[in-house]
């Protein structure tokens, strides 16, 4: 009897790995975002420093923006050629070695800043461009289809959390440290970031913390679990089919989402830019000694209880 009760509750019981994994892609899009953000931070008093105009910081503003929309495509096909963790893992290093290195700008002088400046912030653009479609297909093998509004949601919030965590750490770095050292410090954590995707990260078939259980339940769900298996991957050769793509651009709802998404870029990407320098340089707000005040932490604190709480429990 206890030996069949035994079987029973084993049957019952269900690994969670897929959970695991959703907080990885929440702590290396956070990561994603602070490593936009530290030119931001940093930027008024390394353009002091330095001797950047404002036309000269547009430029840089600007190079991570161009890169990002050049590498979305060839982002997506390394990712379906090669595999979610493979591509996502060089994705995070590259961009985190670009962003340490840009604490180094102040080797060259004059214009070779500005150059240098743009050509790092392009390349960390372009490192980056994977990792939202890396994200969503990381999701599809991993999530049946009732759970991936709720994974969707969770990867997609630490865009904004980011700014929480990593606005009082670069800006106590920029005023009392250096603000070179907001670069080194972002640019080597993500690198042991990096390797610690590498720990963490595996396909359904092969996490060796996931149980039959899980996998047939997100399997029977519609997970793809072996996308990025090369056995089950056909073998066709890589062809533009432009009347898909016409159908695509022609799409009121495929164009509703493109409007809708410029809108809140726009907007978002000011407040990760322009609007820390305003800050700064307008309103002589020093994030020093905002960044670690009683009532900016209550203020943290009380945006974090919120974030979480707006996620379902059940």
């Amino acid at each position: 009897m206890s030996s069949l009760s035994h079987a029973a509750s084993s049957a019952e019981n269900r690994t969670n790995a897929r959970y695991w994994i959703v907080v990885m892609l929440f702590i290396v899009t956070s990561f994603n975002y602070g490593d936009r953000a530290t030119l931001s931070i940093a930027g008024s008093e390394m353009a002091k420093d330095i001797g950047l105009d404002p036309v000269g910081m547009g430029y840089v503003f600007s190079a991570f923006s161009w890169a990002y929309v050049i590498g979305q495509i060839p982002g997506g096909w390394l990712l379906d050629r090669f595999g979610s963790k493979r591509v996502y893992f060089w994705s995070i290093f590259i961009w985190s070695v670009f962003t340490l290195l840009q604490g180094f700008v102040d080797i060259f002088s004059g214009f070779g800043i500005v150059v240098a400046l743009f050509t790092l912030r392009f390349l960390v653009g372009l490192a980056e461009s994977p990792s939202f479609p890396g994200n969503s297909r990381i999701v599809a093998a991993w999530f049946p289809a009732q759970e991936r509004g709720t994974a969707v949601a969770i990867f997609n919030s630490a865009q904004y959390f980011a700014t929480v965590i990593f606005a009082p750490i670069m800006g106590w770095l920029t005023h009392e440290v250096g603000w070179s050292h907001v670069f080194f410090f972002m640019g080597g954590l993500g690198i042991i970031i990096s390797f610690i995707w590498l720990k963490v990260i595996h396909e359904p078939n092969n996490h060796p913390g996931v149980n039959k259980k899980e996998l047939e339940y997100i399997a029977e769900g519609g997970a793809l679990i072996n996308m990025d298996q090369k056995d089950t991957k056909a073998k066709v050769p890589f062809s533009v089919k432009w009347g898909q793509i016409k159908q695509l651009l022609g799409s009121r709802m495929m164009i509703g989402v493109y409007i809708g998404q410029y809108c809140i870029n726009a907007l978002t990407y000011f407040f990760i830019t322009w609007f820390p320098v305003y800050l700064v340089q307008a309103r002589a707000c020093r994030f020093s000694k905002r960044a670690l005040s009683p009532r900016f932490l209550r203020s943290a604190a009380l945006s974090a209880a919120c974030w979480a709480a707006s996620f379902p429990t059940g």
